[in-house]
């Protein structure tokens, strides 16, 4: 019998290591980069401790967040079913799922040392609060543009000044999501194709409400409706990157490929500066 088998070698290695209670054994397991990569969505980085193992993986927590946050608001962007608002009627996924829960992996991943991520879920959690906090009634962001507006030419050209400033956030938006799509490369094909398609969103909605502030709502619309495509399709990609992960997390069977590059670009670089820190 199998049972019986399992208790002799209990048996054995208990004799081999009396010292050592065998229910207390622990095994250290190295990981390879490319599996780092995949849970961590960070290159493999040298840092001192063992708080990778000591804590849960963080990773999955904040890529929900996002994604809980920006699936229903491509929707509404899309105008499915009657949606619309710009994604005001989720205001609340924008506040704890989209910035509590990144904010929050952002410092678990700090705590690790995993700075890519880290700053990544940092930076998203912060654009989700400032994105709420602008469509919040309370904040009244808009109001302070038509606050002294007499006249409903003067209201439009207030709604119109609004809407161009707000243009400028999701610019620098893009900017910053193009230097993580350079540094994706270092991490795998999802990561870097999700990049990719937000960095072409965020600029396609800064056209969008520079369309608006024109007058252009023919434009303004078709624009809108095109960036919450592309949302769309990237947490298509997100989804499929998160479920990967939670496979993973309780060793699943099934193992989904993610297109891992943290080995294959950059490699001969990455090899001298490890052969440096090991000489030195």
């Amino acid at each position: 019998m199998a049972y019986a088998a399992d208790a002799k070698e209990s048996d054995s290695e208990s004799s081999i290591r009396p010292n050592m209670p065998f229910l207390h054994q622990v095994q250290s397991v190295t990981i390879t980069n490319e599996m780092f990569e995949k849970l961590y969505l960070n290159s493999a980085n040298r840092v001192k401790g063992n708080l990778g193992q000591t804590f849960a993986n963080p990773t999955p927590l904040p890529l929900l967040g996002f994604l809980i946050a920006s699936t229903p608001l491509s929707c509404a962007l899309m105008g499915w079913r009657g949606a619309g608002g710009g994604g005001a009627a989720t205001i609340g996924t924008f506040y704890f799922f989209g910035g509590m829960l990144q904010i929050l992996g952002a410092i678990l991943e700090w705590i690790i040392g995993n700075t890519f991520v880290y700053i990544v879920f940092g930076s998203f959690g912060a654009f989700w609060l400032a994105f709420a906090v602008t469509l919040t009634p309370f904040f009244n962001a808009q109001g302070a543009f038509t606050a002294n507006a007499t006249t409903a030419a003067e209201k439009a050209a207030g709604i119109a000044s609004f809407q161009s400033s707000t243009a400028f956030f999701h610019v620098c938006m893009g900017v910053l999501v193009f230097m993580f799509l350079i540094c994706s490369l270092r991490t795998n094909v999802v990561f870097f194709t999700i990049f990719l398609l937000l960095d072409i969103a965020l600029f396609l909605l800064a056209g969008a409400y520079w369309k608006a502030a024109a007058g252009d709502m023919q434009a303004f619309h078709t624009l809108e409706a095109t960036t919450g495509g592309f949302v769309f399709i990237l947490c298509i990609f997100g989804w499929y990157l998160l479920f990967a992960q939670l496979l993973r997390s309780v060793d699943f069977p099934l193992n989904l490929p993610v297109g891992d590059l943290s080995e294959r670009l950059f490699v001969r670089r990455q090899k001298a500066l490890k052969d440096a820190e090991d000489s030195a």
